[in-house]
């Protein structure tokens, strides 16, 4: 009887429960949650659209009314003014920007598959390249006019800019390509390209500041699609090692954002006071519209690469 008391007075064993365990250190034992790269999807079209509405607002409003053809050709023609070409050839130079971008992608695109052993990379970043020049010529030439406002303009339509779209899709290329960790100064680097390509078909009288606007955004339409097509068929190749999403890139992309704020609100109050102000020394009689089509290259430049670069390395896997 004693034993069978012992017996019975035994705690029972409970199975299935956490009763009677130690689950103090449970939720740290746990190991955290890895992203694939392109993890939202989603974004990455959405953002696209946003570019393609860019280039749409851009058109509609620069070719489509009055106002917008009074001031993008009123910048083109203080262009030749400041820096006409036959009194600074050197600018001339620049001219030749947009073709070398191709030369220096394939030869980045080409190290790099080297590199890498893999081809499927170089075959994605070519395409994107391919598929933004091929919109911009379809766009420019078949799709879009260049309506008579009365305006004193050259009748045929120039938007988006060819030789922005090429060097711009070169770098974006080569920003494709490069690994996450260095996205962000490659997205820098190659918006500086990029801009100073645009900035030169202005320069020297090939396109109005529209035109190489809304080739930055049909360029970083394409990228976009490109990018997303990159991240989520070479998931290996777009991750980050822990602890990398550090204060480097941020430092990048936080100097291309405040850069391109700066110059899009420099633009918006060079076009306000050309339009509606007056009376300021040193401002009357200065040719403001050039200026503020200058820096609404800038500044649309600046920000769309520093915008790709925190997209991309926010939708970065983890190792």
């Amino acid at each position: 009887m004693a034993c069978t008391a012992a017996i019975h007075s035994k705690p029972a064993r409970t199975y299935g429960t956490l009763e009677g365990m130690d689950t103090r250190n449970l939720l740290n034992k746990r190991q955290p949650v890895r992203r694939p790269a392109g993890h939202n999807p989603a974004l990455f079209l959405f953002a696209a659209l946003l570019a393609a509405a860019g280039a749409a607002v851009t058109y509609f409003g620069f070719v489509r009314t009055t106002t917008g053809q009074a001031a993008d050709e009123s910048a083109w023609r203080e262009a030749e003014l400041v820096a006409p070409g036959t009194r600074v050839p050197s600018l001339q130079i620049l001219d030749s920007l947009p073709l070398a971008s191709v030369f220096i992608a394939l030869a980045v695109i080409a190290g790099v598959t080297i590199y890498r052993r893999r081809l499927s990379p170089a075959v994605i970043a070519i395409a994107t390249m391919a598929s933004a020049n091929l919109v911009t010529q379809l766009l420019k030439n078949l799709l879009l006019d260049r309506p008579d406002r009365g305006v004193a303009t050259l009748a045929f339509n120039s938007l988006p800019s060819g030789h922005t779209t090429m060097a711009a899709s070169a770098m974006a290329a080569v920003f494709l390509v490069s690994s996450p960790r260095w996205r962000p100064l490659t997205a820098v680097l190659g918006g500086t390209y990029a801009v100073l390509a645009g900035t030169a078909t202005f320069f020297n009288l090939w396109h109005r500041p529209a035109d190489v606007v809304a080739a930055f955004f049909v360029v970083a339409a394409c990228t976009l699609v490109g990018g997303l097509v990159m991240m989520r068929t070479n998931q290996d190749w777009n991750t980050l090692p822990p602890g990398s999403r550090g204060a480097g890139g941020r430092l990048w992309t936080g100097l291309s954002a405040a850069g391109g704020m700066f110059f899009l609100a420099l633009s918006a109050a060079l076009y306000a006071y050309a339009r509606w102000g007056a009376g300021v020394a040193g401002l009357d009689g200065r040719p403001l519209y050039f200026w503020c089509g200058l820096s609404l290259i800038l500044g649309v430049g600046y920000m769309i690469a520093a915008l790709g670069s925190w997209l991309f390395t926010q939708q970065a896997g983890d190792r």
